[in-house]
């Protein structure tokens, strides 16, 4: 679903008529960008947040599969951002919702997940790579429940509708997806953005849940839509790097 886009190593500076560096070795930008396996997943040192958040998710999703059925059940209950917990306590069930993988550890999300946050924080930080995410989630999940509100309050919508279950991690995932591809070069980009919008349809055309498959792609323009704040952080982010090089060097 991601392809990192190859970073560009930081230029020495030869100042002794052409010679390598003083050291032998090759410059740190350079060890830090060159693409190794190792650097599609999180270590709690270059990515703190994926690495940590992919934990919870892990602990979460196992407990959802062997813990004690009406416990989990409760728990699931209590985590939703259907309308009736948002109008109560909205801050609660925006982050207990974003615990929880649906479909368990078998969810191809949770694969996605790990690599394309991965991916996202190594460009731009965690702390940023946290604020995408929570974007695409928190506004994906208010253009959709709040409709449902209104249309329940207008009657063409039964009261059941304001208690349906919608937890899950697959909005603020496509969220960092879409701002990720910002990062890609602009053939990789439409062949990426070519094949979730695709995956998107289909699942809009099965019509399983519209309201989740509605939320899908607002969470992937919620990305989109901060492609150019992603860019200049991963610029500013460069170039610090590139400046603590120049300094070790």
């Amino acid at each position: 679903m991601r392809r990192l886009g190859a970073s560009r190593y930081a230029r020495a500076d030869r100042t002794d008529g052409g010679q390598a560096p003083r050291g032998g070795g090759a410059p740190a930008t350079g060890a830090r960008a060159s693409a190794r396996p190792a650097r599609l997943v999180p270590d709690p040192r270059g990515t703190p947040f994926t690495f940590w958040y992919a934990l919870v998710l892990l602990g979460t999703s196992l407990y959802a599969r062997y813990g004690d059925p009406a416990t989990v059940s409760a728990l699931l209950h209590g985590s939703s951002t259907d309308v009736a917990h948002l109008a109560t306590v909205p801050l609660l069930v925006l982050f207990a919702s974003a615990l929880w993988v649906a479909g368990g550890l078998a969810s191809p999300y949770a694969l996605g997940l790990v690599l394309v946050l991965t991916a996202l924080e190594r460009r731009v930080g965690g702390p940023r790579a946290a604020a995408v995410f929570l974007a695409g989630h928190v506004t994906a999940t208010l253009a959709t429940e709040i409709p449902v509100g209104l249309w329940v309050m207008a009657g063409w919508l039964p009261e059941t509708s304001l208690h349906r279950l919608d937890y899950g991690i697959s909005f603020g995932l496509l969220a960092s997806a879409g701002a990720l591809t910002a990062l890609f070069r602009p053939l990789p980009r439409a062949a990426v953005l070519a094949g979730v919008s695709a995956l998107l349809l289909l699942d809009l055309l099965a019509y399983e849940d519209p309201l989740s498959n509605w939320g899908h792609p607002l969470a992937l323009l919620t990305g989109l839509a901060g492609g150019p704040l992603v860019r200049r952080w991963a610029h500013v982010r460069e170039q610090r790097r590139r400046e603590e090089s120049q300094e070790q060097a």
